[in-house]
């Protein structure tokens, strides 16, 4: 674990692997360590590189929290490890720092990989009855109770139905958090997330290489959001995964993995 003091924060994160970098950005509530499943299967051919958000894990900040603050740590990252350019892939909230780091810096960026994400961040703090009885069913009843109602926020039931009763336990790994319990920083990220909103400026992306993924059954990032963005994208390529929720990169990492690799090689092969 490495670790980069820059503008008000104390950043933590992880490098593996050699080859062309790829930075992977995290959601709201999940550190860096979300991307394993990602990180194993790309630093074979990749230099992986995997921060803890502010706020979250091990990375501390201090101050108000913006979309654009952790686009800058992004920045912050791949100057401190000397990439000139690079791939960006973030999912969820990750996404809005992935376009807010493309529109900032598009020259240094190789290719855009956006993962259930959102057009506009407002999207990301909905409050629709779905959401609110899903996320109170999160903070009410036994410990079980609430690591069960978020793995259903997360991923569908068809898939729980058969899932390892180890699954709770190995994503606590993932996300760095018991499942029964939501660290702080969480309503601080979602009200970020609804401040962003690059809908108008999007246009300017047309020269990256730029993959929009969503899943069929993502409750959170629903899959007209990630339609809706690659269309603002020119020349964005969209990708539903079927039988999926908001956590297929864990759910489905075999065929996010196969996705970003085709997208990272068409980025950069001869034209």
């Amino acid at each position: 674990m490495k670790t980069l003091e820059t503008g008000g924060a104390v950043l933590r994160y992880t490098r593996e692997g050699a080859g062309l970098p790829v930075m992977l950005v995290q959601g709201v509530g999940v550190i860096g360590e979300g991307w394993r499943p990602q990180i194993d299967s790309l630093r074979d051919r990749y230099t992986v590189v995997a921060a803890d958000n502010r706020g979250i894990g091990r990375s501390a900040f201090t101050g108000p929290l913006t979309v654009d603050d952790m686009a800058s740590d992004v920045l912050a990252i791949a100057d401190e490890e000397g990439f000139d350019r690079f791939h960006v892939a973030g999912h969820s909230m990750g996404g809005l720092i992935a376009q807010a780091v493309a529109l900032r810096r598009p020259e240094r960026v190789l290719s855009l990989a956006l993962l259930c994400t959102f057009l506009h961040g407002r999207d990301a703090a909905r409050l629709t009855p779905d959401i609110i009885w899903a996320g109170l069913r999160t903070r009410i009843g036994t410990r079980a109770m609430r690591r069960r109602a978020f793995m259903r926020l997360v991923m569908p039931d068809t898939y729980l139905s058969r899932a390892a009763p180890t699954l709770a336990g190995d994503l606590a790994g993932l996300f760095g958090h018991d499942l029964a319990d939501q660290p702080p920083i969480v309503m601080t990220q979602l009200r970020a997330a609804s401040r962003f909103d690059a809908s108008a400026q999007l246009g300017a992306l047309a020269g990256i290489p730029t993959l929009v993924v969503a899943a069929t059954y993502d409750r959170i990032a629903l899959p007209r959001y990630g339609r809706a963005l690659a269309e603002a994208i020119p020349g964005a390529r969209y990708q539903e995964i079927p039988d999926a929720g908001h956590a297929c990169p864990i759910q489905c990492a075999g065929q996010v993995n196969a996705l970003l690799v085709d997208h990272f090689e068409r980025a950069v092969a001869p034209r």
